[in-house]
């Protein structure tokens, strides 16, 4: 291969490691000081970006020159950094206390917020940027042409570093950021003013994410979908260095820039692959990352997520939740065609919820790649009806379950070896494996297209009997995993979650246990999926994404993590809200995101959970006696 052409590839390379440190730098700070999982970041990236193609272009128009464009570069970063401080001061202000999982929901409402604000101002249609002045041109560099931009870029990378690193070690805030990171309850008894540092971090946090995105105009247009996209890798540098570390994350982003780079020449057709690769390999080998430190030294204290007490049914509660079988099952006797339609979603998506609760809930193991086990099982029985074998629906619901519990047991005999948000960062990595091998094997799964032609068989081919059969194999695996929960080995799972030293000194394989409880949880998800692939007709790679994953924990947090029912309910409540807003509104994701925040802000555990303590306020009757 042509050396100079290896050289531009690494200097390419280098550009897009250096925008990606930028970025995640920021995302890496925030985490480090306020302990928050900010899926806005990538919203912040995107308005920088927005924002940059609003700005540079007046200030070019006054004077062209390069200072013009790079004033309004960081314009435009100083004017992310505000919206970040108003979002920090109006919303995770109110949630600092609460657990990860409510603070990960809150901040994808704002990326549901941002995402339709952008597009009433801007509009559907991607935005291209100017591109810089005096700096169109090409440079030769070893007989070939090279974007001098590129190289700006490059430079970029170290230099933002380098002023973190002054800011870090030269100045009282940057003290502060380091020892917030390593230990930020004693920085609070201190009595360090901690609501002014989050403020001013989620300013440096923000202002760095605009920075990435209005340095990109040149390079790609402004668009609606930049959010997401973006998000992904900055997640995996941030993990691969180490949360809080920004040194971590220069190296971290180094490597997966030059990965990126020739991996896509090595390994055409695995580059999504390659990346999440790394990093699974890399909390396998190094949990905390390559620069990281353990999560016991940060003296963190969060309250429990999960279930905190297991009760058997009322009386009252076990004939209300029988008056809603009772009218599930009337839908098809009362409803049209479209109602069953959507019934039989949501009792899919409901046993979906519900394994994912049993992990959470129950085990203390929080997954946010959920998703990768509902598309191994539709994967699994598409492919089955569809490709050389033929096989009939009913093998292939048999093999849902299987394929995705095989896939748990695999990827959990990694992920349960791990805590906290490592834990959750891996399952990420793995299910982000899964969507890029559906979505690069083209032969095998049809890639982006996915595969059509999944449809049940003739005697379960009309939408009533469908939405039986649906109803009785997921009420059945519910009432299944439900069982489990109360059976000593959910006893089991709560005591490793409150405790796993604990659970260990009394005789208990932690380590074990979970993992059965990550392939039964997985096995119950891919029933879910290869259900949802006979309903729909066809699979596609979007079955395993990050999305529904997360579609998954909103209806886990807005049904109620802290109790064994709340899933259900979230899942109904979040898809009848998603079928009857997204019709009204071109702005659903505006009403659906200001949804989910009003939901944790006021019922923050729950509405199952909210239900539950407005009957424990309840007063209780006086005895007999004392009325007397």
């Amino acid at each position: 291969m042509d050396p100079s052409f290896l050289v531009l590839q690494a200097l390419s390379g280098l550009a897009s490691a250096s925008s990606l440190f930028v970025i995640a730098s920021g995302l890496t700070i925030v985490f480090g000081v306020t302990r928050i999982v900010n899926f806005a970041h990538g919203s912040f990236y995107m308005l920088g970006a927005y924002i940059a193609v609003t700005i540079v272009p007046r200030l070019i128009d006054f004077s062209y020159s390069p200072a013009a464009f790079f004033l309004g570069v960081l314009l435009s970063a100083l004017l992310v950094g505000v919206i970040g401080v108003a979002v920090e001061v109006l919303l995770l202000r109110r949630i600092y206390r609460v657990p990860e999982l409510f603070q990960l929901l809150a901040t994808f409402g704002v990326v549901l917020i941002v995402e339709d604000l952008v597009l009433k101002v801007w509009g559907p249609v991607d935005i291209a940027g100017p591109r810089a002045p005096s700096l169109r041109h090409g440079v030769e560099i070893l007989g070939q042409r090279f974007p001098a931009y590129e190289l700006v870029l490059i430079a970029v990378g170290p230099l933002v570093l380098g002023l973190l690193w002054l800011l870090m070690h030269r100045t009282r805030f940057g003290v502060l950021i380091r020892a917030a990171t390593q230990d930020r309850e004693m920085v609070g008894a201190l009595g360090v003013n901690q609501a002014r540092l989050f403020t001013l971090t989620l300013f440096l946090g923000a202002s760095l994410a605009g920075l990435g995105g209005a340095l990109q105009i040149p390079r790609i247009p402004a668009n609606a979908h930049m959010d997401l996209s973006v998000i992904t890798d900055a997640f995996v540098v941030t993990v691969i260095g180490g949360m809080g570390s920004v040194p971590g994350a220069f190296v971290a982003a180094l490597i997966i820039g030059q990965l990126q780079a020739f991996g896509i020449l090595i390994f055409p057709k695995v580059t999504l692959v390659l990346v999440f690769a790394l990093m699974a390999v890399v909390l396998v080998v190094k949990p905390w990352g390559l620069f990281g430190r353990p999560e016991a030294a940060s003296g963190r204290v969060m309250p429990p997520e999960g279930i905190p007490g297991l009760r058997r049914f009322r009386p009252a509660e076990v004939a209300l939740a029988g008056l809603a079988i009772v009218a599930l099952l009337a839908v098809p006797l009362v409803g049209d065609a479209y109602k069953v339609k959507v019934a039989t979603e949501i009792l899919i998506f409901a046993l979906a919820a519900f394994s994912l609760q049993f992990l959470v809930g129950v085990g203390g193991l929080v997954s946010f790649g959920h998703a990768a086990y509902f598309g191994l099982g539709a994967y699994a029985a598409g492919l089955l009806v569809t490709g050389p074998f033929k096989a009939p629906m009913e093998l292939a619901l048999l093999a849902a379950p299987l394929a995705a519990g095989l896939g748990a047991a695999l990827f959990g005999f990694f992920i349960v070896r791990l805590s906290g948000i490592y834990l959750a960062m891996l399952t990420l990595a793995f299910g982000q494996i899964v969507y890029a091998i559906c979505f690069q094997w083209v032969e095998v799964t049809g890639g982006d297209n996915g595969v059509v032609g999944v449809w049940p068989s003739s005697w379960a081919s009309g939408r009533t009997t469908y939405f039986y059969l649906v109803a009785a194999l997921s009420l059945t695996a519910i009432v299944l995993l439900r069982r489990v929960i109360y059976a000593p080995f959910g006893y089991s799972l709560r005591a490793a979650r409150d405790s796993a030293t604990r659970a260990e000194a009394i005789g208990l394989d932690v380590r074990t246990h979970r993992w059965l409880a990550f392939t039964l949880a997985g096995a119950a998800a891919g029933l879910a999926g290869g259900l949802y692939a006979f309903m729909k007709g066809s699979i596609d790679p979007t079955l395993t994404g990050i999305p529904l994953s997360i579609d998954f924990l909103v209806m886990v947090l807005v049904g109620g993590i802290q109790t064994v029912m709340g899933p259900l309910v979230g899942a109904a409540f979040f898809h009848a809200l998603k079928d009857a807003v997204m019709p009204l509104t071109e702005f659903w994701r505006l009403l659906l995101g200001l949804a989910i925040i009003a939901t944790v802000l006021a019922f923050p555990r729950g509405l199952a959970g909210a239900a539950e303590a407005l009957r424990q306020r309840k007063p209780s009757p006086k005895p007999v006696e004392a009325q007397a």
